[in-house]
């Protein structure tokens, strides 16, 4: 049996995306953010539905053409495929946990 909130490493200094389990149209991940945001230039567009939900930390994600959403813990947000969005802020002073399920 294996915990979301265990094996968190300590040098959080790149942003961590963990393959919890996958299947022919669906993969679920652990991502793991202290600190980080997107690149300033250039945005997510992917080509599959993407349910996320923070459950450790804070985030705000911000979208083209859309209002910035703030997630705080046990807030979930499904992102269509290809709206174009980018992670703008995560808490800095502890990690931010994420689960996010990719589907079609």
């Amino acid at each position: 049996m294996n915990n979301i909130f265990k094996e968190i490493p300590d040098d959080l200094s790149s942003e961590v995306f963990e393959n919890l389990a996958s299947g022919m149209n669906v993969k679920i991940e652990r991502i793991l953010s202290k600190g980080h945001s997107s690149p300033v230039t250039g945005w997510y567009d992917q080509t599959q539905n993407e349910w996320v939900i923070v459950l450790k930390g804070e985030a705000i994600l911000t979208f083209n053409n859309k209002p910035d959403v703030q997630l705080k813990q046990g807030d979930y947000l499904n992102i269509k495929a290809h709206q174009k969005h980018k992670v703008s802020w995560t808490t800095p002073e502890e990690e931010t946990v994420w689960l996010a399920i990719h589907y079609d």
